[in-house]
């Protein structure tokens, strides 16, 4: 992400919004399509960077088709690190 080129900072209650519109639609819609569909208005501009936000923070991922897809699991991961036959070495 390029810091310097941000014109509009997202605010907390648009962030949530764009991850709760992402997991409910999760590999349904392409980047253009999700925004369109926020049920609140956003700047493209904004609403790009929170997408840039959420593939660096690895949350969501694009597949080759440019649909959006929710990865995030936090309980799945913390499964699979309690089992023994899963541990590191």
């Amino acid at each position: 992400m390029n810091i310097k080129q941000i014109l509009h900072y997202p605010r907390l209650d648009t962030v949530l919004m764009v991850e709760k519109l992402s997991y409910d639609t999760s590999g349904t819609y392409t980047r253009k399509q999700l925004w369109e569909r926020l049920p609140k208005k956003t700047m493209y501009q904004t609403f790009c960077v929170i997408i840039d936000y959420l593939l660096y923070s690895k949350k969501i991922a694009v597949d080759k088709e440019g649909k959006i897809a929710w990865v995030w699991d936090p309980e799945g991961a913390r499964k699979y690190l309690k089992r023994k036959d899963l541990a590191r070495k």
